[in-house]
């Protein structure tokens, strides 16, 4: 596809594919955050699991489940990114990536292929516009009992105000109350978000998949937009990490980001 007719959000994420790494991968509370998630999937997925990831990107999560006895195909809508992330699996049994939007699910063509898990990790399904046909390709790909794992952003960040307020800027505190579109930026390069309020991931998920709950990642340890302040404060992280370990499961609608764990149910 022509670059000029890709989706906003698949342009904005080619336009940093190339840094993407250097920059986030130099942040420890994008680290801290990843640990969490990490932890789930590996309890999720048992060894010799055949994984499917969404909005993988450059591919760290993928890789981390492989090095670890998983088989994993990564799924990204920007095509740069999933050149990234097929140089990281060269050479590498057990994995694979594909140039694929999630709203386009239920027609990728993979042979009758489906998964033994599925997840999506740090909010690649916030820049969809209806989680419905994701739900319906999920509900194609996943086998019976298989997990599905969605991290998507909170819509109630205390972490945000507190950041936002700090960096003077105070019209950005609440966009996650809208239940509108948000204007979010990558590189220079804008493109729209949605923030899914519980009952709407529930709602879309519910025809295919029972809920089996929720936590919180990043209840304690800051967003990323508090970088490079966090990094730079390790004993302050472990700390909020920790207590992020304690209470992400009660307090999980506070999360910068909030895990959903589902099970597909068996039939149609």
């Amino acid at each position: 596809m022509p670059a000029a007719d890709l989706p906003l959000s698949a342009r904005a994420f080619d336009g940093v594919a190339e840094t993407f790494d250097d920059r986030f991968g130099a942040w420890e509370s994008v680290a801290a955050q990843r640990r969490a998630v990490r932890r789930e999937l590996a309890n999720a997925f048992p060894l010799g699991a055949s994984v499917l990831e969404i909005g993988g990107g450059t591919g760290e999560d993928a890789l981390w489940l492989a090095e670890r006895g998983r088989r994993v195909l990564l799924t990204d809508i920007s095509p740069r990114m999933v050149q990234r992330a097929r140089a990281k699996f060269a050479g590498r049994a057990g994995l694979r990536a594909e140039v694929a939007a999630a709203e386009e699910l239920e027609r990728l063509d993979l042979n009758g292929e489906s998964f033994d898990g599925i997840f999506s990790n740090f909010a690649g399904l916030n820049c969809v516009d209806d989680l419905a046909p994701v739900a319906r390709g999920l509900a194609r790909l996943a086998r019976p009992g298989g997990m599905v794992i969605l991290v998507l952003f909170g819509t109630c960040c205390p972490g945000e105000w507190l950041v936002e307020a700090v960096r003077g800027r105070p019209s950005a505190m609440f966009r996650r109350f809208t239940r509108q579109p948000v204007e979010a930026r990558v590189g220079g390069n804008a493109f729209a978000v949605r923030y899914f309020r519980a009952a709407e991931v529930a709602s879309a998920m519910a025809p295919w998949f029972a809920f089996a709950g929720r936590r919180g990642v990043g209840v304690f340890v800051p967003p990323s937009a508090a970088e490079p302040w966090t990094t730079r404060r390790p004993r302050l992280l472990a700390t909020l990490e920790a207590l992020d370990g304690r209470f992400s499961a009660p307090l999980a609608p506070f999360g910068d980001h909030v895990l959903y764990r589902f099970v597909r149910r068996g039939g149609a």
